[in-house]
């Protein structure tokens, strides 16, 4: 018998530009869907039911040089171009390539084969902030100020540079191993000027009245949404509901804020005064607020954060008050059954095809826009305005902060049948939902899961005013 002849390896070279042949592919995590999408025309809502398929999903892979491992989150173009979703995909790569902070999931690696565009992302063993808890049912106050903290970091350094998140909800906040908060998914994250912008975009349950009011708004609305996720955390509960869209969007916008019979006991005064602050309707008075990060100067002076040690936070070198159960998942294992029954078309690394002469204008777009960046060899910059390219200094590198980078302990991975074994613990990556014309917009029904309901995504063509 003679030996078995096998296709010899291609040599990989990594001093080129990156592409998925540098990365092993192990387990899929997750994957982005739309249930129900309403298309918003004028008040009141109108709703359809559209079965949308996903169009982006997330990996775990390890670079094959480095051997760090990354959550993979990639996006079929073909699904991206039907749905109108380009501008948005186009406009999320650019601003990660712009932002670095160690509470925030950073972007590390972008390209694009022939069918998909790649992000390839901090991994987050710790899971999302609603998967906790959906399981514990709240959360004690002194592990919501350390989350508080850590995410009102990020949103100053992110205010700073002129960029507004606009989903900031449990769903978007992510765990490191050790229980650090990372603030996730920019899918409708847009820069902000001195004209305020109109469009409505967000997950409505944690939208600020100016946005729901259409009276104009600017990054105040991220404070508002850290508190409405502070007071969920805290009490289990958001502070206004609503079996309705309108009824919800009262509610945000005219009920006085209230309070569980029990709130003394599972909030001191202090805490109480600042998601209070955070969900004042006047952004004037509204922490967090004042210009020129006063706001969150301001913030960090209040008594509430005494306990914070503000000087070594960025740094992590403090212990957070809850660290995820190492020896459980922290994510949905929904997610990896899902994508082992209905994958069609398994992920894996292609050569690109030398010919792309008859591309669509949307994949000419793409093909043009979503360019290659790798943060070993590139300083990160902003394509904002669009016609400059600006180097950004606000790099975690240049400003003396601790490394963003979460380092994942070697001896907690095993390596098996082209799979990767996390012991104990797993990633759950938020994933992007992109809308393009159409805007999702769950009603506020309690009966509805809070993860599947109340989500806006932002109309393309408004996204387009108000980004040029």
């Amino acid at each position: 018998m003679g030996a078995v002849c096998c296709r010899p390896q291609v040599p990989i070279d990594f001093d080129g530009e990156v592409n998925l042949f540098h990365f092993i592919l192990l387990r899929c995590v997750g994957k982005g869907a739309f249930g129900k999408v309403l298309l918003i025309t004028a008040p009141p809502f109108a709703s359809i039911t559209n079965p949308f398929t996903a169009i982006s999903k997330v990996r775990v892979v390890q670079h094959k040089q480095t051997r760090d491992l990354y959550a993979l989150k990639y996006i079929n173009k073909a699904k991206c171009v039907k749905m109108k979703a380009v501008p948005n995909v186009i406009q999320e790569r650019r601003l990660l390539e712009e932002v670095d902070h160690p509470f925030i999931v950073n972007l590390r690696y972008a390209f694009q084969d022939d069918e998909n565009c790649f992000f390839v992302l901090d991994l987050m063993l710790g899971g999302d902030l609603r998967f906790h808890l959906e399981r514990l049912g709240s959360m004690p106050e002194e592990t919501v100020r350390f989350y508080v903290a850590q995410l009102s970091s990020a949103l100053a350094f992110l205010h700073e540079l002129g960029i507004m998140h606009r989903d900031i909800k449990p769903d978007n906040i992510l765990l490191d191993e050790k229980g650090n908060a990372h603030l996730t998914d920019f899918n409708i994250a847009v820069h902000f000027g001195e004209r305020k912008l109109t469009g409505v975009a967000g997950s409505m349950a944690y939208m600020a009245p100016e946005i729901l009011l259409k009276r104009g708004y600017t990054y105040c609305i991220d404070w508002w949404s850290l508190g409405v996720c502070a007071y969920e955390l805290i009490f289990g509960r958001r502070p206004f509901r609503g079996r309705s869209n309108s009824d919800l969007t009262y509610s945000i916008s005219r009920d006085p804020l209230k309070w569980p019979d029990d709130a003394d006991k599972k909030c001191s005064r202090n805490g109480i005064q600042v998601i209070k602050g955070l969900l004042d309707r006047d952004t004037a008075k509204r922490f967090g607020c004042k210009p020129h990060g006063e706001g969150f100067q301001e913030l960090r002076r209040h008594p509430w954060f005494k306990p914070i040690d503000w000087d070594t936070l960025e740094s992590k070198e403090q212990t957070p008050p809850f660290v995820p159960d190492a020896k459980k998942a922290n994510f949905d294992a929904s997610h990896e059954l899902e994508e082992l029954l209905l994958e069609d078309n398994p992920l894996k690394a292609k050569a690109r095809k030398a010919n792309q002469d008859n591309l669509s204008a949307e994949m000419r777009q793409m093909e043009e826009q979503f360019t290659s960046y790798d943060f070993r060899k590139m300083q990160r910059r902003s394509y904002y305005p669009h016609n400059q390219h600006l180097v950004s200094t606000a790099t975690a590198t240049s400003s003396g902060l601790a490394s963003s980078r979460p380092g994942t302990p070697a001896n907690d991975l095993r390596v098996e049948n082209n799979g990767l074994r996390i012991e104990g613990n797993d990633i759950r990556v938020e994933n992007g939902l992109y809308s393009g014309n159409n805007l999702d917009l769950n009603g506020g029904d309690d009966t509805i899961s809070m993860r599947e309901r109340d989500t806006i995504r932002v109309d393309k063509l408004q996204m387009e005013k108000e980004y040029s």
